[in-house]
């Protein structure tokens, strides 16, 4: 059976000794009291549900999926999900980083990212279901009217209602456009949608009381294309006149997905047939501000893969100390064993340090990127403001489609540890492999992902965003570059930094004669940014725990292997930015001069 531990020491020193977040919190106002001891205690509490609660039911969930009644278009999710639901609520979980006015507890996006990795890890499927509503309660708050977020945020954000995102119709999915669901105005302010969403996560359920659902849509007469979108809230009961829940909307599940991964999740197809709904933010502009929620759901996918990768890790890991197999190259380690543990074959290693590194790359990111995001929404000041939201910005594509990459790469990794074990639905490893693989599709597959980097994050506003990150590595590099212990992860950083420069100017030129030269580069260009992030990443990790080294710091075994961790990232995954590079230099002739092989 597999087993999660919650990595909080790992996780601590990210925050505590990588990042030094407390001081950067408490530059903004409303984290003025924020300390380690709170983040730390938050963080261990979570890891405690997590491992106690949705664990447990994360295997069997997948084995039971959900159930869709056609009679009553109901769905009921797997067993011991709802009771789950309630103990989440109970605890106060939902309101984590919710607005104090709306009855939440106002704690940094960095601390919910944490805990969103940790609850990831024990169940991506039934973390889902809040995942999406916080970003309803994000979307809202943002674009909603007062009114709106009176009514819908209070229960939002407390867990009473949940939320979806309902963009992909059965013809469009990328191409949101295309989209065909209409609103007619009515009497009093509200509209009549109809139309069919498909791909729906946590579209129907038995775990709140009511689903509110953002719809774009199209109003009569909307321009075409992307311009002509609508945003809409559509609940699925009809708030009554003192906000709650009350007679049932025109909205409603016509059926569930049966699909490759996340089982526990209710992946619907949904109907809306005469459904009311309300206008969110300005006619035709629904598309910008539905942008607030797939943002922050794009970030929110990169947690779900580098929970993966860190419980995939850690069971593939305890099962190589355990599983014995053959005998050590240059002899027996384990004599008084009729073999050695698998853990003393080279390939076995490399295999666990892939997923360690990418699970320790990825944390480094994700949590830099959340407190980012605090600052670009709370800092004081508007240039520290701007820089965080520019850094965000650019850096959401990475973590979204860098973090998913490798975590499908991570857990095949270890489920290849298991060997034909791993391939066994009881151990658990197979589940890993099939739940990380919807992570490079939804929210914009990683494709998308890259020509957002290439096209919109890059060469729209000519490299400015780029630059930013670019000073802050050549400061790390300059700081850091007298140092003779450091330059075995500083010189690779450096060289990338270059190399990343002219590989951009080098493509900025190529587009401006052929736009299909941006196309073919954008996934292995966003390769390398994704490594030249990771080496900064690493670098700076190795240079905390050298710190903590020569200061003589009590536990130098986790030091010491956050350095040899860094080492491994540098000799075998780094590389790939080279053939990398060569891939996106190589352009577009070699994939569109290529009829004949299509004909």
């Amino acid at each position: 059976m597999p087993q999660y531990t919650p990595p909080l020491r790992d996780m601590q020193f990210v925050m505590h000794e990588v990042l030094d977040v407390v001081p950067a919190l408490r530059e903004l106002p409303a984290h003025a009291d924020v300390d380690a001891d709170l983040i730390n205690q938050v963080c261990e509490e979570a890891g405690k549900f997590c491992a106690e609660v949705l664990f447990p039911i994360n295997l069997s969930g997948d084995s039971e999926g959900c159930h869709y009644d056609p009679a009553s278009r109901a769905v009921t999710t797997p067993k011991g999900y709802k009771e789950a639901w309630a103990q989440y609520v109970e605890a106060g979980w939902p309101l984590l980083t919710a607005a104090p006015e709306y009855g939440g507890q106002g704690l940094p996006h960095l601390v919910g990212s944490a805990v969103h990795e940790m609850e990831n890890a024990a169940n991506q499927a039934w973390t889902m279901y809040p995942g999406l509503t916080q970003g309803v309660v994000e979307l809202l708050s943002a674009h909603g009217s007062k009114a709106q977020k009176d009514l819908y945020l209070p229960k939002l954000a407390s867990g009473q209602w949940t939320g979806t995102m309902c963009l992909t119709e059965p013809h469009c999915g990328t191409d949101l456009g295309l989209i065909r669901t209409k609103a007619e105005p009515q009497d009093g302010g509200s509209y009549k949608l109809a139309g069919q969403k498909i791909f729906i996560s946590s579209g129907e359920h038995d775990l709140a009381e009511n689903i509110i659902h953002m719809v774009l849509a199209k109003l009569p007469g909307a321009p075409e294309g992307s311009k002509g979108i609508s945003l809409f809230v559509v609940p699925k009961f009809l708030p009554d006149a003192s906000g709650n829940k009350g007679q049932g909307n025109g909205i409603f599940c016509s059926g569930i997905e049966h699909k490759m991964g996340i089982h526990g999740n209710s992946t619907c197809q949904i109907t809306l047939d005469g459904a009311t709904g309300w206008l969110v933010g300005e006619p035709n502009k629904g598309l910008a501000a539905m942008f607030v929620m797939m943002n922050g759901a794009r970030l929110g996918v990169g947690m779900q893969s580098l929970g993966l990768t860190e419980v995939a890790y850690q069971n593939a890991l305890a099962y190589a100390k355990d599983r014995l197999q053959m005998r050590s190259l240059t002899g027996p380690k384990a004599p008084e064993q009729p073999a050695d543990p698998i853990i003393v074959h080279p390939d076995v290693r490399r295999m666990l340090l892939t997923a360690r590194a990418w699970a320790e790359g990825g944390r480094f990111l994700a949590y830099w990127v959340a407190l980012m995001l605090d600052q670009a929404h709370l800092h004081p000041d508007e240039d520290v403001r701007k820089d965080a939201d520019d850094l965000v910005a650019l850096l959401t594509p990475i973590v979204k489609a860098f973090i998913t990459d490798n975590g499908f790469a991570a857990t095949n990794e270890c489920m290849q540890v298991f060997g034909g074990h791993g391939y066994i639905h009881e151990w658990g490893m197979e589940q890993y492999v099939r739940d990380a693989r919807i992570n490079m599709i939804y929210e914009g597959t990683n494709t998308i992902q890259a020509l957002d980097l290439i096209g919109r994050k890059v060469l729209m506003d000519n490299g400015a965003k780029l630059k930013k990150f670019g000073k802050i590595v050549a400061a790390f590099v300059e700081a850091e570059g007298v140092s003779e212990a450091m330059q075995e992860f500083v010189n690779p950083l450096a060289d990338l930094g270059d190399k990343v420069q002219k590989l951009t100017m080098e493509l900025a030129m190529k587009s401006m004669q052929n736009r299909e030269e941006v196309g073919a580069a954008a996934v292995p260009y966003l390769r390398v940014v994704g490594h030249l992030v990771f080496a900064y990443g690493f670098a700076r990790m190795a240079k905390a725990a050298q710190d903590k080294l020569a200061q003589g710091a009590a536990d130098q075994t986790f030091y010491q292997a956050k350095l040899q961790t860094a080492r491994f990232y540098f000799a075998r995954l780094y590389p790939e930015s080279a053939a990398a590079i060569r891939m996106a230099r190589s352009g577009a002739k070699a994939l569109m001069d290529t009829e004949a092989v299509f004909a």
